[in-house]
């Protein structure tokens, strides 16, 4: 199993597991979530957050400081350490991080155009961009796009924490085996390819789906895998070995959070 800890965050083995889903900048949902959460969390629990914090939605700075808020409050406490509270990468996290490199895209006009159609007008409309100025300046040229996209860059650096949090993002979490070699829980945001190993997956965290929803025997050394986003819009699914903790939020639903047990069983869902 990969030990890269620049690509991956190791939950040793906790107590428990509060696994939140796709929050899509619902901060009002999140907020009810984390009293929720911090109402009950206690030292050797984590808490995961499983990608697509942002997008969809322009209160993208309320989002951010609500859950770094949410982070001081639970490591302030005695006995919970910093890296107890992880962050996943979602598509929203993904695809934000390839419009701040838009200049190296071969063409940057036609992925501008399908990345804004995916919810991320949300967020560069948060960070003061606009999309009518993207496609000028990738129209102009690689000079003219990189001057705007290093706009963009300045406006996170001027946003308190905000790139401290993009870069402790993960592509995965997962917990150590803790009686036998099939017994971890592996968390992502939406999906693997069940054919590929653990550090080969790439952009499979984020749009291997249908590969996720279809497994039935462990991957990897894991009995369990959970995910927080459905792209197909199944809503949630809490049976078998893969678990879906996404009731829609963002797209007209509620945010799911689940809570779960060192061997993985779902001891607990919550939705805001």
């Amino acid at each position: 199993m990969t030990r890269d800890t620049e690509k991956f965050a190791r939950l040793g083995r906790p107590r428990r597991i509060w696994a939140v889903g796709a929050v899509h900048g619902e901060v009002n949902r999140l907020t009810v979530l984390h009293d929720h959460v911090a109402a009950r969390f206690q030292p050797g629990d984590r808490l995961v957050y499983l990608g697509n914090l942002i997008g969809r939605s322009e209160r993208l700075h309320a989002l951010v400081d609500e859950v770094l808020s949410m982070r001081r409050a639970l490591i302030a406490r005695p006995f919970v350490l910093a890296e107890d509270v992880v962050f996943l990468r979602g598509a929203q996290e993904e695809m934000w991080q390839k419009m701040l490199q838009l200049q190296f895209a071969p063409n940057p006009q036609d992925v501008l155009r399908w990345m804004l159609a995916q919810g991320v007008e949300a967020t560069l409309r948060a960070y003061g961009g606009r999309p009518e100025e993207g496609m000028a300046a990738a129209r102009e040229g690689a000079v003219r796009l990189t001057r705007w996209t290093n706009g963009l860059r300045e406006a996170i650096r001027a946003a308190p924490g905000h790139n401290a949090l993009y870069a402790a993002l993960r592509r995965a979490a997962f917990t150590e085996p803790r009686l036998a070699e099939d017994d971890g829980i592996l968390f992502v945001s939406a999906g693997i390819d069940p054919s590929r190993p653990l550090a080969a997956q790439g952009d499979a965290f984020w749009w291997s789906a249908a590969g996720f929803a279809g497994l039935s025997e462990p991957y990897a050394g894991f009995r369990r895998l959970i995910r927080g986003y459905d792209p197909s819009g199944g809503g949630l699914q809490l049976e078998g070995m893969a678990v879906t903790l996404d009731s829609g939020c963002g797209r007209g639903g509620r945010l799911a959070c689940g809570l779960f047990e060192p061997d993985g069983t779902l001891a607990e869902i919550v939705e805001a």
